[in-house]
């Protein structure tokens, strides 16, 4: 199953990655706003590699890595049963502090709560559109194995109950 959940994760996580840029790029052209060379400092810092003021393959690198690799958590989620809008906005707010821990880490960035408001509204916009679009590749690629446990314990009797046990382990 580890396998499946990272290749799928990774499917999902690229593709939510290529959903966001397209939304920075089309959001960028209409603010005005310029790249950011947050992800590529982030990689310098990380890998001890030099860091220069703008470096392209370096930031395609990091912005793309870090969403694949991210991607599998929500893979896990679909995997799980963890499916549809709301485990979407959940796994935002895991790509969120997955930016925040490498950026604050390694002093490249500061935190959300510091930053002017419209900066941080560009930002949320930009990782719900990567969040809902991982979410929805991953669980369709997770929906083609079942529902997964969480649902099919959810099917003997839904919500939190003490007297519906665990599924059966052979399941």
């Amino acid at each position: 199953m580890i396998r499946r959940v990272v290749w799928q994760g990774l499917v999902a996580g690229a593709v939510g990655a290529a959903a966001m840029t397209a939304g920075e790029k089309l959001e960028q052209r209409l603010t005005g706003r310029p790249d950011s060379y947050v992800p590529a400092r982030v990689l310098a810092r990380l890998t001890g590699l030099p860091e220069q003021r703008k470096d392209r393959v370096l930031n395609l690198t990091m912005h793309y890595g870090q969403a694949a690799l991210v991607g599998a958590v929500r893979s896990l989620m679909a995997q799980a049963g963890l499916r549809g809008p709301v485990s979407s906005a959940k796994f935002m707010v895991v790509r969120l502090t997955t930016d925040q821990i490498l950026e604050n880490l390694t002093g490249v960035g500061a935190p959300p709560q510091t930053w002017p408001r419209k900066e941080l509204a560009v930002d949320l916009l930009h990782k719900a559109v990567y969040a809902f679009a991982t979410g929805v590749v991953a669980d369709a690629l997770a929906a083609k194995d079942g529902p997964g446990p969480g649902l099919r314990h959810a099917r003997l009797r839904p919500g939190r109950h003490s007297d519906v046990g665990p599924l059966p382990r052979h399941e």
